[in-house]
């Protein structure tokens, strides 16, 4: 299933703010939460926002790497959930080969935001994890809450 990031969000929790990468699945009018750190929400956000940065953060760097060495993202695939844990696969085309790379779906997302790579959902997993979007349009959007103090972004 296609799907792209619709927001990425902050909830509050028990144990503290808590980042949530919202997937739109085409054609569903539902959503899959992703519940993730918030140093990963907002590399998510600082990917989507395509901005500028003096030197190159984790996600960055890797995707650097891949392309220094002829490769590039061809697709993620949030393939599976196990336990409350999603599971995520990071296409890569490189010079020699197609490769398929097990991957958190935080990174895989964070690498997408950067190159506009396609986003899938298995079918197995939207049905697993599909929440009623309007949960999760309340929430802070990642940058609104580094903005009032939070995780602090260039």
């Amino acid at each position: 299933m296609n799907a792209s990031i619709d927001a990425v969000r902050v909830a509050g929790t028990a144990q503290g703010p808590v980042g949530i990468v919202v997937l739109t699945v085409e054609d569903e009018s539902d959503v899959v939460p992703i519940f993730i750190g918030l140093e990963e929400a907002t590399s998510i956000a600082r990917g989507m926002s395509a901005a500028d940065l003096p030197r190159p953060f984790t996600h960055d760097l890797c995707l650097d790497v891949v392309e220094e060495l002829g490769g590039r993202v061809d697709r993620v695939v949030i393939s599976d959930i196990e336990d409350s844990t999603y599971i995520a696969d990071l296409h890569l085309n490189t010079p020699r080969e197609d490769v398929v790379v097990d991957a958190r779906p935080s990174d895989s997302l964070a690498l997408a935001a950067r190159t506009n790579a396609p986003i899938e959902v298995a079918e197995e997993v939207f049905e697993s994890g599909r929440e009623d979007a309007e949960e999760f349009e309340e929430l802070d959007d990642i940058r609104e809450f580094e903005e009032g103090g939070g995780v602090e972004m260039p």
